[in-house]
């Protein structure tokens, strides 16, 4: 992640920020805006209605209240997503003759349609300094759930039962999954989250295992229980996290919607070597 944004292309663009911010000592995963103070008053009942202040990169920020509802839905949409994965995973998990397992397997399409619109809302929320990042996983959701879709609408039996019984139709859903995939490499780098290093992991293995048909049965049922106890955790735990480490350094996000000759000047005024400097 970097402190500007150029304008000559996405790769060179996610370089140079990154490049500026690990200069300037911010790790995402360490998180290190400091709170430096509070200001404001009180109001009528004596209770102090100050926001704590915090150090960015390119100045003070505060986390205000529409901050939080966007990191509350955020939350919200990965614990949709989650409880719908692990609901679907169980329909493959539970034995046959199992009471439950005929009425999972009737609900599957629309616990994907559920669940995808819980991943869509995240999508939408989620704070990633590179915006063609962000737009990058948004637009494999979308591809992903396209191909889901067409196999519902052209198939008599739900898409996850089709894509199993037709390993190749991994290629129509596996974008869904990648971008699922990018959320959780986000979290783990950013956060150090072992949970979602786990899910990093996991979703590929199990579906290129079951495209290349490398993996036994009981092998992918093994990887999608492990996926359903990850995701599980992953969405739990994101409630244990503060409000501003899933907002980020709103000092940056400001910073990038800045032209690119206000970027310059501000990068001048704090004594950083820009790229037209080292020309």
């Amino acid at each position: 992640m970097a402190a500007r944004v150029a304008h000559q292309g996405c790769c060179s663009s996610a370089s140079t920020l990154h490049t500026r911010l690990r200069h300037h000592g911010l790790a995402c995963r360490k998180h290190s805006s400091i709170r430096i103070s509070a200001t404001g008053g009180e109001d009528l009942g004596g209770v102090s209605t100050s926001k704590p202040i915090y150090q960015g990169v390119y100045g003070t920020y505060t986390i205000e209240s529409t901050d939080v509802t966007e990191v509350t839905l955020y939350r919200a949409g990965i614990n949709v997503a989650a409880a719908a994965a692990v609901t679907s995973a169980a329909a493959a998990l539970l034995p046959p003759d199992s009471p439950l397992h005929g009425q999972l397997v009737a609900a599957l399409d629309p616990l994907f349609l559920v669940g995808a619109a819980g991943l869509g809302l995240s999508l939408q929320l989620i704070h990633i300094y590179v915006d063609p990042l962000k737009k990058a996983l948004q637009l494999m959701w979308a591809v992903g759930l396209a191909g889901a879709a067409g196999i519902m609408v052209m198939q008599d039996v739900p898409a996850a039962v089709y894509v199993f019984e037709h390993p190749v139709a991994v290629w129509l859903v596996g974008p869904f999954f990648a971008a699922l995939t990018g959320v959780a490499f986000k979290e783990g780098f950013c956060y150090n989250k072992w949970e979602a290093a786990g899910l990093f992991g996991t979703i590929p293995l199990l579906l290129l295992g079951h495209l290349t048909q490398l993996l036994p049965v009981e092998g992918e049922r093994g990887m999608l229980a492990a996926f359903a106890v990850l995701f599980t955790v992953f969405a739990g735990r994101k409630w244990t996290q503060q409000v501003k480490d899933d907002i980020g350094d709103k000092s940056v996000f400001e910073f990038l919607k800045l032209p690119e000759e206000q970027q310059q000047r501000l990068l001048e005024l704090r004594g950083v070597r820009t790229e037209k400097d080292e020309e």
